[in-house]
């Protein structure tokens, strides 16, 4: 739970601002910029006005997909996506959120200006936290509101003969000798960037990928 306050915390706190992507009358993807207000443990919340074409796509489809990004360089860059499911709450935490962001009192300054406006809360998902500011890199999956972690990525299985050649093509050296199985390696999938190089090289074909 820490982890995921911390996780929430730095996309309202720290970037702010993320790109969501919902679907629209013909099924198709349309992405728009969204100010992420607030946060507690069992999700975040954003704002739009029901007059949107924002809002339409959420009514009839209330799954949406986030991505949040900071950094000044690819290589100061972290982001954060979310894969989920939102609800409508209506109009009861507006003023709270106009408290905690100031500077929506100056796109809508007056009561009467904000009649429109209804919140949304993203109360479950599957996300991944991505930091390429650190070496080796850092990936955090996480899930919240009783959605079951998806688990992305490669493995190794039993057929693996140590050979050693995904080693030398892993550009975040995350694969190690597996202590428990002397005979095999691992993959760290924490500092893993999924780049594929490990099972192009393998010569009996033993690292698959999951989903």
């Amino acid at each position: 739970m820490k982890l995921l306050t911390e996780i929430f915390s730095c996309l309202v706190d720290e970037i702010h601002t993320s790109v969501i992507a919902t679907i629209d009358e013909n099924n198709l993807p349309v992405t728009c910029a969204v100010d992420i207000m607030d946060y507690d443990d069992e999700g975040v919340y954003f704002l739009t006005s029901k007059g949107k074409g924002f809002y339409k796509r959420l009514s009839n489809n209330n799954n949406i997909s986030l991505t949040a990004m900071k950094g000044n360089s690819t290589l100061e860059t972290i982001s954060i996506t979310i894969k989920g499911t939102v609800k409508e709450l209506g109009s009861e935490k507006i003023g709270y959120l106009f408290s905690k962001n100031e500077y929506m009192n100056k796109i809508y300054p007056t009561e009467k200006s904000r009649l429109n406006l209804t919140v949304f809360k993203l109360y479950k998902g599957n996300g991944e936290f991505f930091d390429l500011s650190v070496r080796p890199i850092k990936r955090i999956e996480f899930s919240f509101g009783g959605e079951k972690k998806e688990k992305k990525g490669y493995f190794v299985t039993d057929k693996c003969i140590n050979c050693g050649r995904c080693k030398e093509v892993c550009p975040q050296n995350c694969i190690v000798d597996d202590k428990k199985n002397w005979h095999q390696v691992k993959i760290n999938h924490e500092s893993c960037l999924n780049c594929g190089n490990c099972v192009q090289v393998c010569p009996v074909e033993a690292i698959l990928k999951r989903i």
